[in-house]
């Protein structure tokens, strides 16, 4: 990964692996051979009426040139204000654009990590004040399934990324499947916990030999965008999230160290 990027899009769940891949590299140190370079990259920086109060972060290796990156993008569409001068305008999610961060920079990039999945839901996307868009136009069907517009931009953008990849051969892809959540009697915000402190009470071994993500394994058949496929043997470890040890029962995100620290042994052995 010597003068490369390596580039971490999606969410919260996709931050925890950047997060995780930082404190591998430096063992959980200060260092003085990291950087921060975020003001070198557009769409990093807190833009005003975006939405998000921060877009990402970028740090350098100095002594081998390497970058590591994370860029929000919870859904890996486009987005953007639909009145910019309205501090409290809507937003457009453009399905069938791909984020403004891989548009620009794909490039100059040598590892791109790209995931989404958890904020798929209609309630998410009213709260986050988006109004989703398809060939330049709002989507007009208001009776559309959510599950079928991620299937879409899951779709999309892999197509898109594997043209990329005929003139990038430099360049490697992978969608990470989505992480388990392990909400146990009831959802997040109706009583759900996941209080087991016991590892593997349900097994030690992934024994499918197909992806638990079918539409993250079906999307990239095919192409040249690689599957991380992390899905099944992260739903082994419901033990190791956050949970009750935060401000709020959290079954959705992970400890570190832990179980994101696997994904990047993953990654680090298909690189």
């Amino acid at each position: 990964m010597q003068n490369k990027i390596v580039a971490f899009v999606g969410d919260s769940l996709s931050r925890q692996q950047f997060q995780s891949m930082m404190c591998m590299l430096t063992g959980g140190e200060e260092s003085a051979d990291v950087e921060d370079v975020a003001n070198e990259y557009r769409f990093l920086i807190v833009l005003p009426l975006t939405g998000f109060n921060h877009h990402g972060w970028a740090y350098r290796f100095k002594s081998t040139n390497t970058t590591i990156i994370h860029v929000w993008s919870a859904r890996l569409c486009d987005r953007e204000p639909i009145n910019a001068t309205d501090p409290n305008t809507l937003f457009a999610m453009h399905l069938d654009r791909q984020p403004d961060f891989i548009r620009h920079y794909i490039d100059d990039l040598g590892v791109l990590v790209i995931s989404t999945g958890p904020h798929w839901g209609k309630g998410m996307v009213y709260m986050d004040k988006e109004v989703i868009y398809l060939n330049g136009e709002p989507l007009k069907d208001k009776y559309y399934r959510i599950q079928d517009l991620m299937n879409f931009k899951v779709n999309n953008i892999v197509q898109w990324l594997d043209l990329k990849l005929v003139s990038n051969p430099n360049l490697q892809v992978f969608f990470r499947t989505i992480s388990p959540r392990h909400f146990f009697k009831g959802e997040w915000n109706t009583g759900g916990t996941c209080d087991n402190t016991i590892p593997l009470t349900r097994g030690s071994e992934v024994l499918q030999e197909e992806s638990m993500d079918k539409v993250v394994a079906d999307a990239v058949n095919g192409t040249r965008v690689k599957i991380l496929d992390i899905t099944a043997l992260s739903d082994l470890r419901d033990e190791a999230h956050v949970s009750h040890y935060g401000k709020n029962a959290d079954c959705v995100h992970w400890c570190l160290p832990g179980v994101p620290d696997t994904w990047n042994e993953l990654l680090n052995a298909l690189v």
